[in-house]
């Protein structure tokens, strides 16, 4: 055989070689995960799921941000493995009907009511019942604006419990359904110098990168406080094919390493944390989780 030829040979020697060692390579199992978009905008979920893909080389962690509504909607479809959500009375219902397993309260914040400086409703330091009432009447009265997400979502669905609290049913020029997520519902609201309803970790986030005017008017009590639980998707529902792998990264987030790092989280960059750890409070936030699934 002449040069040519060896080279020739060697060519497709190393080519054989680089197709085997491709084919022979360990496929990752993706785990498709359905989540509200407060937990997924603020980077919390990439950042855990990061940590865990470190442990599990043979995971990779797939991310489908939605309202807590469509995430759970997806989970009855068997679109998804697992869903991280914080709507305690659309959970249970699908806990009731089979569709999720494994619940762990991982984490908890709070909503706040937040709107322009001028603050046109005086809101300002109001339990947050009455100040959706001062909102209302402020609204039909051309004073202010209210955007809504609409959508469904875990801080919609938050929302419409404190307006049925209040005694109002919103419309009107003054109440505007966005239909979008967090982040734009508070872009949207800064725009129009409106109030809104927000998860605390996405308004801190935009707020810091300057992205929206508006000032936190409502805050704190068990009336705004916004648990955070994951559930894992019964095999009977999707046919369990990444089951364990949910299962594992489940129990990732919940244990005490999950629990620092969700308690560490924001911390070096808002100076406080977006989420607290559920680890060592897990006894009352199920009492509270119980008493917001009420409805």
């Amino acid at each position: 055989m002449g040069r040519a030829g060896y080279v020739a040979a060697a060519a497709i020697l190393a080519a054989v070689l680089l197709v085997a060692a491709y084919t022979m390579r360990p496929t990752k199992r993706i785990l498709r995960v359905s989540t509200t978009t407060s937990l997924y905008a603020t980077g919390l979920l990439d950042y855990l799921a990061s940590k865990f893909e470190e442990k599990h080389g043979d995971i990779a962690v797939e991310f489908i941000p939605v309202g807590s509504g469509e995430a759970l909607r997806r989970a009855a479809q068997g679109d998804v493995d697992m869903v991280f959500v914080h709507a305690p009375s659309l959970e249970k219902r699908y806990v009731e009907e089979g569709v999720l397993e494994g619940w762990r309260i991982i984490a908890y914040n709070y909503f706040v009511i937040v709107g322009p400086p001028s603050d046109p409703a005086g809101i300002r330091g109001l339990p947050p019942v009455e100040a959706f009432k001062r909102i209302a009447e402020a609204g039909a009265s051309g004073k202010a604006l209210f955007i809504s997400r609409g959508d469904n979502s875990g801080t919609h669905v938050k929302e419409m419990s404190l307006w049925r609290k209040a005694g109002v049913e919103p419309s009107g020029g003054w109440y505007i359904e966005s239909g979008t997520g967090m982040s734009e519902t508070l872009l949207i609201a800064s725009e129009k110098r409106a109030y809104t309803l927000s998860d605390i970790g996405t308004f801190l986030k935009l707020k810091a990168e300057g992205r929206i005017d508006l000032v936190i008017l409502v805050s704190g009590g068990d009336e705004l406080l916004n648990i955070y639980s994951v559930y894992v998707v019964s095999p009977g529902v999707n046919g369990g094919a990444n089951y364990e792998a949910a299962r594992q990264f489940r129990d990732f987030v919940a244990s005490p390493e999950g629990q620092r790092l969700i308690g560490e989280y924001g911390v070096d960059k808002y100076g406080q944390p977006l989420f607290y750890p559920a680890m060592g409070k897990e006894e009352w936030l199920h009492e509270m989780w119980v008493k917001l699934s009420a409805g």
